[in-house]
């Protein structure tokens, strides 16, 4: 009886470090690039949205105030979230990395719009936050699609669940990072 439960634990070892070994390969194929893009991608939700006002913005005789324009920005992104998620039913993207790389580049405009003030219609923020949703969704969508597809089925369930960890993790740094952002942001008087 003992030597049967040390040989089911000596297994279950020997099959955690197997799992354990596939950790690189996802960090560098998968892990990394949801970091970036729900870094970036919650940096610009929780330290920008509310900076990003269009005084006297009018929708068909309604005036839309900085509350109303943050609804209709947090709509866009889910949406822009939603349908490229969605998506992957209908087509992969197999260089989702660069997305990643895209929405460092969203965050970059936006900030620079806050701070600038270069955009000036509310319409042209709200498809940029529609296609931050996108991007987000699709690095997403394809990640979890291709670990569905390419790593073995013995460790599948274990590749998703280490990987959602990622975008969790990007979550986290962006909501520690956007309070000095910010700060940056108020100390400039917006």
């Amino acid at each position: 009886s003992n030597q049967s439960c040390l040989a089911k634990v000596k297994k279950q070892a020997s099959h955690v470090f197997e799992q354990l070994h596939i950790i690189p390969h996802l960090f560098v194929h998968y892990m990394i690039w949801l970091f970036l893009v729900y870094s970036a991608e919650y940096l610009i939700n929780q330290s920008l949205f509310e900076s990003l006002y269009y005084p006297n913005t009018h929708v068909k005789g309604y005036c839309l105030n900085q509350n109303t324009q943050y609804i209709w920005y947090q709509f866009a992104y889910q949406t822009g979230a939603l349908l490229s998620r969605t998506s992957v039913v209908f087509f992969r993207i197999k260089f989702y990395y660069v997305l990643a790389f895209l929405q460092v580049c969203n965050f970059a405009v936006l900030f620079n719009e806050v701070v600038f003030q270069f955009i000036p219609f509310f319409s042209i923020t709200l498809f940029i936050i529609l296609y931050e949703g996108m991007l987000g969704g699709a690095v997403f969508g394809n990640s979890f699609y291709y670990i569905s597809k390419k790593v073995h089925p013995k460790y599948r369930e274990f590749a998703m669940g280490v990987t959602s960890m990622a975008d969790c993790s990007g979550i986290s740094t962006a909501a520690i990072s956007s309070m000095f952002v910010h700060k940056y942001i108020c100390s400039l008087g917006y």
